[in-house]
């Protein structure tokens, strides 16, 4: 649906917030965890492609405006620049909110893990627990990890909003000291649930954490959209024989835009490294593949037989097969 900048305003160094407004005149309520579609033109004027990207909503919905926080990525795929490039008054087209990381308020006790611009789908959360909490006197935990002191966006608000309950903290994390999951999690009241988003490599200590501590994998609760990889984004060639293709891949698209606009079908839904969906089989790699998704397994990740498309590039040349097959008839 086409809908307006309203506002923008910058947290941090890096991250600037934006207020959109559906040209219905009414923005859609939402519960926690829920984001926004949103396509815009990505890429230099006049040589852009329209690209979709998924933005987290922050914060209570007031039926006027959604608001998003952006963090600026110089070296990453081209939506940040491209969103903060739009200003006051610019149009775009979003869709309804929707929602793959919904809060159960159900649980005995609560730690919510948020690193950089993964603290966005918590503000709401913590918000909505920190008023559970003190009707039910349920424990909530946050721990926010940032860069510097400077890049905590939110943290003010965070703060009030668990600041009604004794049993409810915010423990801000910055530089490069490690954080200690394991006591965290043993902090936790037993069915207590754990919310984390931010870099895949905190995700994945989280995700070893709570395996070695013996909790339900169900009671871990975590979102991605995709890490900027262990290596910076560049062009690489991708091969496919079954179609007698050899692509390359910009270094401001991603694996699965390129496989569609040279006409390969994909399967695909979330586009976060997720769902696993989009998983291809790897033939041969002349170079190096970056995973950046959370889909696949470390064991998976290291002999490097599939990638997710959505996500994941390569550094050289990579090999692939793709689901097609000539009709028999």
């Amino acid at each position: 649906m086409p809908a307006r900048i309203a506002a923008c305003r910058d947290l941090t160094p890096t991250v600037r917030e934006f207020e959109i407004t559906p040209e219905t005149g009414f923005a859609a309520a939402y519960e926690p965890g829920s984001h926004l579609q949103v396509q815009l033109l990505v890429g230099a004027p006049g040589t852009g492609r329209m690209q979709t990207r998924h933005y987290s909503l922050v914060g209570e919905p007031d039926g006027r405006a959604w608001r998003i926080a952006v963090k600026r990525l110089d070296d990453g795929r081209g939506g940040s620049l491209a969103m903060w490039r739009l200003a006051p008054g610019d149009r775009l087209l979003v869709t309804q909110p929707q929602n793959h990381f919904g809060l159960d308020t159900t649980a005995p006790g609560y730690l919510l893990v948020a690193g950089g611009i993964g603290i966005t789908p918590m503000v709401f959360m913590a918000q909505r627990l920190g008023a559970l909490a003190a009707r039910r006197g349920i424990a909530v935990r946050m721990l926010y990890g940032a860069r510097s002191a400077e890049e905590l966006a939110y943290l003010p608000l965070l703060q009030k909003a668990l600041g009604a309950s004794e049993a409810c903290s915010v423990q801000a994390h910055t530089g490069s000291a490690p954080i200690d999951f394991a006591a965290e999690i043993e902090a936790l009241p037993r069915g207590g649930q754990l919310y984390t988003c931010g870099p895949v490599p905190m995700l994945e200590a989280v995700k070893r954490a709570w395996a070695a501590a013996g909790r339900p994998p169900a009671d871990l609760r975590f979102e991605t959209f995709g890490s900027s990889g262990r290596l910076p984004a560049q062009a690489f060639e991708v091969r496919i024989p079954r179609h007698g293709l050899s692509i390359q891949v910009p270094a401001d698209s991603s694996l699965l835009e390129a496989l569609e606009a040279a006409g390969v079908q994909t399967l695909w839904d979330c586009r976060r490294g997720e769902c696993g969906l989009c998983a291809m089989d790897v033939i041969a790699v002349d170079g190096e593949i970056d995973h950046r998704d959370v889909f696949l397994s470390e064991d998976e990740k290291r002999e490097g037989r599939r990638i997710c498309a959505c996500v994941s590039r390569a550094v050289g040349s990579i090999t692939l097969d793709s689901a097609w097959r000539p009709d028999a008839s």
